[in-house]
This record gives C-alpha cells, sequence and structure tokens, in this order.
C-alpha cells in the first residue's frame, strides 16, 4: 500500500473508481479553517495598519493643504481613529495579534497624535503631567526601600507569632493592605505583600483565596482615602488642586467603613474559613533583614506621610525623600530601579499625550453641551457614569476621559472627590478591575493558586456597590 501524504488524507476524498478529490465544503480540515483567535488577530492587525496609514494621510495632507478644511478634516479624522483604538486596547489589556501591553500601547497611540499633525512635538511635551509622573516615581522608590530593607518580612513574622485564629488573619490582612495603600499607592503595596501573604496562609495550612482577595479589595479599599492612594487619585489631586488634608478628610470616613465592609463580606461568603474554629499555629521560617535600612525606611516614610499632611506639594515631598533614600552603602541602586514599575509610568505619559490630541481635535463645544445634558453634576449621576466607564476603559483611562466634563463644573471639587471615589472602587468589581487586583492574582498562580472571575466577582461585585453606595451617600449628605 502507497502511504497517505501526511496532512492531506483528511482534506481527500475517493470516489467510487478510486481516485482521490479534494474533499468540498464542510470537510475541509478545520487546520486549514483559521481559528476565531486567528481571525480576531488579523482583523486587528489590519485595523493597526489602516490607522497608521490614515495617521500618515493626515501628516501628508497637512503638509500640502496647511489650513484648508480638507487638511482640518483628515487631522480629526485621525485624531479619532487614534483615540478610540488605543482605548479599546487600553480596556482590553494588549492587541490581539501583537506581544504588546499597555504601555506600548499608549506610546504607540501618543507617537501616532504627533505623526498626523494633532499635536506638535512641544505641545505632546507640554500635555504630559510631571509633577503625576514625580510622584508615582517617589513613591515606588520608597515603597522598594521598605521592601528591600525586609520590613514587610518582619512584619510577616510578626503576625506569624501572634495571631491565632483565621478571622483575626483576616481582619489584619485587610487593615494593613488598606492602611498601607492609603499613603503608598495601592499596586505597589499589592506586588509587596502578595508573596508574604501567600507565606502566610501556606505556613498556616490555609486557603490562600479569601485572604489574597482580602488583601486586593483592601489595597482598593484603601486607597480611596488620599490623593497618593493611587494613579487615578494622584491625576486628580493634580487636575483639581485639592488640599491632601482635605482629600483626606473627606474619603478617609469611605475609605474605613469599606474596610469594614470588605472583611465582613470576605468572611461571610467564605465563612466555612472562619467559623471553623481552628487554631492557627506555624513555625516562623527564618528571613533575612537590615535592622538599620528598616529604620531608616521607616523614618523616611513617616517624614513624607507628613510632609503630604503638612501641605507640601506631594511630588515635590515624594521624590526629594525618595532621592535622599539612594544615598546608601548597603542597598546598590540598580536593586531599587528593578522595583520601580516603569511601564506604568510610560503608559501615563502616554496617555496624557492621546488625551490631549483628542480634547484638541475632537473636543468641541456641542459636543461639551451634549455631555451636560447628562447631569454630571449630580453626584449619584456622575458615580454611577464614573464606575461604569472605569470598569470598560480602567480607571485612569476614565479619570482623564472625564477630565474636560467635571473641571467646568459649579461644584468641581466635589465632582472630583465622587470621581476618585467611585474610579476606585469600581476596581472591585471584576478582578480586571484595578492592576492592582492583577498583581495579586498573578502572583497566586506563579505560586499555583488559582483565583477565578467567579471567585473575585462573588465577593467584588457586592463590595462595589456597597461602597460607592456608601461613599454616594457621604458626598451628597
Amino acid at each position: 500500500m502507497n502511504e497517505k501524504e501526511p496532512g492531506r488524507s483528511a482534506a481527500l476524498a475517493s470516489d467510487q473508481d478510486g481516485e482521490r478529490q479534494p474533499a468540498q465544503g464542510p470537510n475541509l480540515p478545520s487546520e486549514r479553517r483559521p481559528s476565531p483567535r486567528r481571525r480576531i488577530a488579523r482583523a486587528s492587525i489590519l485595523a493597526v495598519g489602516g490607522v497608521i496609514l490614515l495617521a500618515l494621510a493626515a501628516a501628508l495632507a497637512s503638509i500640502l493643504s496647511p489650513g484648508t478644511a480638507l487638511g482640518a478634516d483628515t487631522v480629526k479624522t485621525a485624531a479619532a481613529a487614534i483615540f478610540a483604538p488605543s482605548y479599546l486596547a487600553l480596556a482590553i489589556g494588549k492587541i490581539p495579534g501583537l506581544s504588546i501591553d499597555r504601555a506600548g500601547v499608549a506610546l504607540v497611540g501618543a507617537c501616532l497624535m504627533v505623526a498626523a499633525g494633532v499635536l506638535t512635538l512641544d505641545e505632546a511635551y507640554k500635555a504630559i503631567d510631571f509633577n503625576t509622573i514625580t510622584l508615582l516615581l517617589g513613591i515606588m522608590i520608597v515603597v522598594a526601600n521598605l521592601r528591600l530593607s525586609g520590613f514587610f518580612a518582619v512584619g510577616n513574622a510578626w503576625l506569624m507569632r501572634r495571631v491565632r485564629r483565621p478571622i483575626m488573619l483576616l481582619l489584619a490582612v485587610t487593615a494593613v493592605s488598606g492602611a498601607f495603600s492609603a499613603f503608598l499607592v495601592n499596586d505597589a503595596i499589592c506586588l509587596a505583600l502578595s508573596p508574604l501573604v501567600l507565606d502566610l496562609t501556606l505556613a498556616f495550612r490555609r486557603k490562600p483565596a479569601p485572604y489574597l482577595l482580602a488583601l486586593a479589595m483592601a489595597s482598593n479599599v484603601g486607597s480611596t482615602a488620599t490623593i497618593t492612594g493611587n494613579p487615578q487619585n494622584i491625576l486628580i489631586g493634580g487636575f483639581s488642586q485639592i488640599p491632601y488634608l482635605r482629600f483626606a478628610m473627606t474619603l478617609a470616613p469611605v475609605a474605613v467603613i469599606g474596610l469594614a465592609m470588605t472583611a465582613g463580606l470576605i468572611a461571610l461568603v467564605y465563612r466555612e474559613e472562619f467559623l471553623s474554629g481552628d487554631r492557627l499555629q506555624a513555625e516562623v521560617p527564618e528571613f533575612r533583614y537590615h535592622p538599620a535600612l528598616v529604620i531608616r525606611a521607616l523614618v523616611a516614610t513617616g517624614t513624607m506621610v507628613a510632609l503630604f499632611f503638612a501641605g507640601w506639594p506631594p511630588a515635590k515631598a515624594a521624590i526629594i525623600v525618595g532621592g535622599l533614600l539612594l544615598l546608601t552603602r548597603r542597598l546598590k541602586s540598580e536593586r531599587i530601579y528593578a522595583e520601580i514599575d516603569w511601564s506604568l509610568l510610560l503608559m501615563f505619559v502616554g496617555l496624557f499625550i492621546i488625551v490631549a490630541g483628542a480634547e484638541h481635535a475632537l473636543l468641541s463645544p456641542d459636543m461639551i453641551h451634549a455631555v451636560g445634558g447628562l447631569h454630571l453634576d449630580n453626584v449619584p449621576v456622575l458615580s454611577v457614569t464614573t464606575a461604569v466607564l472605569s470598569n470598560i476603559v480602567s480607571n485612569v483611562p476614565a479619570v482623564l476621559m472625564l477630565k474636560p466634563f467635571v473641571a467646568p463644573l459649579h461644584n468641581a471639587d466635589t465632582a472630583w472627590l465622587a470621581v476618585a471615589m467611585a474610579s476606585t472602587l469600581a476596581g472591585n468589581f471584576t478582578v480586571l478591575g484595578s492592576i492592582a487586583n492583577l498583581i495579586v492574582v498573578q502572583r497566586a498562580a506563579s505560586r499555583r493558586v488559582q483565583i477565578s472571575f467567579w471567585d473575585y466577582f462573588k465577593v467584588g461585585a457586592p463590595l462595589t456597590v456597597l461602597t460607592i453606595g456608601v461613599g454616594t451617600w457621604w458626598l451628597t449628605g
């Protein structure tokens, strides 16, 4: 017998004379039909190519027909074509078919805004809020020093020696995550605490999932309290110029109530874990820390927070304290730089330029008037709008999109506080709601601990509705 040619036998059909004929219609093998994922990837790559060509056409039109309606219309079309796909890709977290993340998407979108002539290079530079970038960088350096000094490991060992009931461990994780996230950016805190909470729960032989949920959700809720709690609040602090103390006095009560709700809901959903009456026991593992560096990092952190409340510009306080922490003989600067989330800073730079381009080319008085009809000056309406938008495009892009419509409101300070509250608390709705959630889930997966979408949603969804309800009531009371 003749061997059939590999990969083709299923595509051939024998007729009555023994001759082989190509199979028709539904007999075509599945490997010859592109999978849905491959079709989506091809479509997205074609779309990206189309956007690039449109940007180049806009650049050419502005050169060949400067000051004409054709040139202006082409630039506006290019701005819309860059803005919409960029935000879609940011919401998804990637471009199917391409190996690019959110930071890359933001950078490419910013470059295309400049290439298309929507913004000049000088206008792009001016669009970047360097106060936000500086504040984030300074806080990341402080958190890196806390982690590398061994401070968090010391705290972990302290808890292992003293916590004896599962419910007490839940309360401890919730309180620590919420308190640190209030001042030191929740993403950085989740990055530092995720491996420690995993170590803690596995040492106690408990199911890690409820405690990891507490870490992620409490970091979101706790970060509501201050301007430096999360990236979107940092943006809002810069846009609104609300003093640090006033911001904290207004939203800290919402955060405290939210943390209590977080622990209560997790205890209710995982009641078999917390009603068992088990006593926790574990041997404290050996760990390394540097007492002098721990003290130094704590003093620096306390000084920075005190300067925030004393009225110093947060960016100034954070970068000065962070810069001084680099002066040490024991810790190489390269190790601190490795702890900094450079991709987050890059994403912010790109987003500032993308949004500025869209505002410059697309925001008209008619559009502002139309959005005004949504009654965004009403706190409940603004809170719901912000929460929904935050779950569609993520919280930071949502804040940037709302900026042109919130800034002109007559009660702008209250409106900005509502946006800060709702955009932050909305991050608990699903596991994809905030970067902090993804950090915790990814760190858990690296240790073979799985947290599914439903595991998160069954606690996060009701928690989001309850906490935003409390926050809305508080701001309208």
